[in-house]
């Protein structure tokens, strides 16, 4: 044997010592690790279920320690209404084989040679809960998961939910699959996650006995989170769908989207919370007919934390009722509010508005092939003097700003009106023409008629401002009584017509 042999064959040796050595610690320190990691897991949703009737909880009911490697057995209990009459007490059981650091197998042989505390390799169990599932995948486990543990606690991996179909007497489900890519921090303070979906075509009858299908394909899922100073989570979340096709109601109608994103962000400075979703949709089509386009930004800023915490947990717990009543079947609990818990509402909701939070529509449009139609509002609040006033008064000191801008596009109108008509059975191409300018003129006619929007090229245009009790409509200028009485006049006189 050569020299070269010889130390290749020590380096070996001396690999094969130090990985038994690591098993052997890190696997005594495997028990510990996941026992902390269960309890801050039931932690969290114990804190995200506050206010429903359920629970969710995981334990682990067995750990079999090897060497290189233990077997672990875990259940995930869900109890309540909140999970319906059919699954009010659910269990999903789950083997686990885990891979002790600090080089597993498994990781050796994709060459990673980092060292780990341990690898998971999860995969869910059959029992009456899941037969169907695993029916439904020939019964391989439907629901796979491979997790390294970091030796600071960390965990990246990747969950898989395999392809399957099923099929009965009323409904069907054609599933692809599902692929995500993990990571957290050791106490979860941060979260990655990555994934994406085929498609997914799901047949069922609905609660009206008319069939629905839907169909969607090229699901793409991506979140980049922090964990807040308050226990909840702020940062990215990005959701897109390449086509969604819906098939309803007793006429079996057809709404088609073709290019959907979702995008949210949010954040949290001191106890004040901003965020933003926007949404787009690059294609609607509507019985074969395309429709346009559309989008819709919404934002929010100025949100005192603390307050909107106490008041939805308020709500939440007000609400456990009428969910355990609804899920049951009996009627709904009057909601009532005793007098401690109109205080600290009351108390709540004056620290929030002297946050002075503002609410903003940023966009909302449509666009067709001959024009666009957009709307926003925007909206700041703040503290009343007191809550003890009448209505309108309260509104004008709650209100500080408000702003609205409408552009309505006539031939947009018009677009709209013919795909109606075509969709009701209208074939002739004149009187499609005819019923499309109609229905623009006649709306046109009524906004420039009641003095509600001005007439701008081929748009109608409504603006609205409203600061320290002065109202301008279209540059008119009001006290809010006077708009109150000219809007009511209008809506009267358009009623009268009618």
């Amino acid at each position: 044997m050569n020299k070269s042999a010889i130390v290749l064959l020590g380096f070996v040796a001396a690999v094969g010592v130090v990985s038994a050595g690591g098993a052997w610690y890190t696997g005594n320190q495997l028990e510990g690790v996941l026992n902390t990691s269960i309890e801050d897991a039931n932690k969290e949703m114990q804190r995200s279920m506050v206010g429903i009737d359920g629970t969710v909880t995981i334990e682990m009911l067995s750990l079999d320690r090897g060497w290189f490697s233990s077997t672990g057995h875990f259940r995930l209990k869900a109890q309540g209404s909140v999970f319906g009459e059919d699954h009010k007490n659910t269990e999903l059981l789950f083997i686990d084989r885990i891979e002790h650091g600090p080089l597993p197998l498994s990781r050796l042989l994709t060459l990673k040679w980092l060292p780990v505390l341990a690898t998971s390799h999860l995969a869910l169990e059959k029992n009456p809960t899941t037969e169907k599932w695993f029916a439904a995948t020939k019964d391989v486990s439907p629901l796979k998961a491979t997790a390294n543990i970091a030796f600071n606690r960390s965990v990246d991996g990747n969950l898989e939910l395999l392809p399957l179909e099923f099929k009965d007497d009323t409904s069907s489900v054609n599933f692809s699959g599902l692929n995500l890519d993990f990571f957290n921090t050791a106490k979860g303070e941060k979260v990655k996650v990555n994934g994406y979906m085929d498609n997914l075509k799901l047949s069922l009858i609905d609660p009206n006995g008319a069939p629905f299908k839907a169909e969607l394909s090229g699901l793409t899922l991506a979140s980049n989170l922090s964990r807040s100073s308050f226990g909840f989570f702020t940062g990215q979340n990005t959701i897109e769908l390449t086509n969604t096709q819906l098939t309803f109601g007793p006429q079996q109608l057809m709404l088609t989207l073709k290019g959907f994103e979702q995008k949210d962000t949010s954040d949290v400075q001191d106890n004040n919370m901003a965020g933003r979703v926007d949404y787009k949709i690059d294609e609607i089509v509507y019985q074969g007919k395309p429709v346009g386009s559309a989008a819709m930004a919404v934002s929010m800023k100025n949100v005192d934390v603390p307050a909107m915490m106490v008041l939805t947990q308020l709500y939440q717990a007000k609400m456990q009722p009428v969910q355990a009543a609804a899920a049951a079947g009996q009627p709904a609990p009057e909601l009532q509010l005793n007098e401690a818990e109109q205080a600290l509402a009351q108390a709540n909701v004056d620290k929030l508005l002297a946050a002075k939070p503002q609410v903003a529509l940023e966009n909302l449009s449509l666009k067709t092939v001959h024009g666009e139609s957009r709307f926003n509002l925007l909206v700041d609040l703040t503290k009343p003097s007191t809550m003890e006033l009448p209505p309108v008064e309260l509104a004008k000191q709650i209100i500080a700003v408000l702003d609205t801008n409408l552009t309505l596009s006539k031939p947009m109108i018009a677009d709209v009106a013919a795909l109606q008509a075509q969709v009701g059975g209208v074939t002739d191409p004149k009187a499609i023409e005819q019923q499309s300018q109609m229905a623009s003129e006649m709306v046109s006619g009524m906004a420039v008629g009641t003095q509600l929007a001005t007439l701008e090229g081929n748009d109608l245009v409504s603006k609205l401002h409203y600061a320290n009790n002065e109202v301008t409509l279209n540059g008119q200028k009001m006290t809010v009584e006077e708009f109150i009485g000219f809007v009511m006049s209008k809506v009267g006189a358009v009623s009268g017509a009618q």
